[in-house]
């Protein structure tokens, strides 16, 4: 398995990602969905900032060049830190940094927190890309910090259009912010790596999703 299949069969005996009938904030039935929130012991966020940091070597190699990660409150903040970890262990000692809500007013002030980022080449650590309203967001703040947003990082990309369930968008969330901001957005495992993995099942709690999800994706999926 590559990283991508390896990260899908994680997620689904985590059951971070479940299969089933979900409603989306865009009102859409998804036959999947994914909580990333639900890595929440020492060992499901140790292989999923393993998978972070393994995007981000292969991306080394083929040289794409960073000097620190952003966490954007508030689950950004554990996935910058994990994935810092993660990478230190594989020999890349990268700085990390995180914004709070709300400025600070006294001690050190200010919103963001950890490694000093001005004229840092900064990758964006988060689970999903929904709206692209928190990419946005922390995007403003990098910039606004002298830093340069190259990247953003995410565990799982959707491949779907914006949207409702009747008013169907032109492009993914994630074209969206690569087409706002001139930045690519890395996953470990996307739309297309589910299907796969779907495809490969035998147990029929499995395969009983491969139609749905294949429907859903030719209604939605770019």
């Amino acid at each position: 398995m590559n990283t991508a299949q390896q990260f899908i069969e994680f997620a689904v005996k985590q059951e971070v990602l479940r299969f089933g009938e979900f409603k989306t904030k865009a009102g859409r039935l998804s036959p999947y969905f994914f909580n990333a929130g639900l890595f929440y012991d020492g060992a499901s966020l140790q292989q999923l900032a393993e998978g972070y940091a393994r995007v981000l070597l292969d991306k080394i190699a083929t040289g794409f060049q960073f000097d620190a990660l952003f966490g954007p409150a508030y689950k950004g903040i554990t996935l910058a830190a994990a994935t810092a970890m993660a990478l230190a262990q594989k020999g890349h000692n990268i700085p990390y940094a995180y914004n709070r809500k709300e400025a600070k007013d006294h001690g050190e002030g200010g919103t963001l927190v950890g490694a000093p980022l001005a004229g840092k080449r900064v990758v964006i650590v988060d689970d999903v890309i929904s709206a692209g309203t928190s990419v946005r967001e922390s995007v403003n703040m990098l910039k606004a910090a002298g830093a340069t947003p190259v990247a953003v990082l995410i565990a799982l990309d959707r491949m779907e259009k914006s949207g409702t369930a009747q008013d169907v968008g032109e492009f993914s969330a994630v074209q969206m912010v690569e087409k706002d901001f001139g930045i690519p957005v890395f996953a470990i495992a996307n739309l297309s790596d589910l299907m796969t993995y779907l495809d490969a099942q035998s147990a029929p709690e499995l395969t009983q999703y491969q139609h749905a999800v294949k429907q859903y994706r030719a209604n939605y999926g770019i």
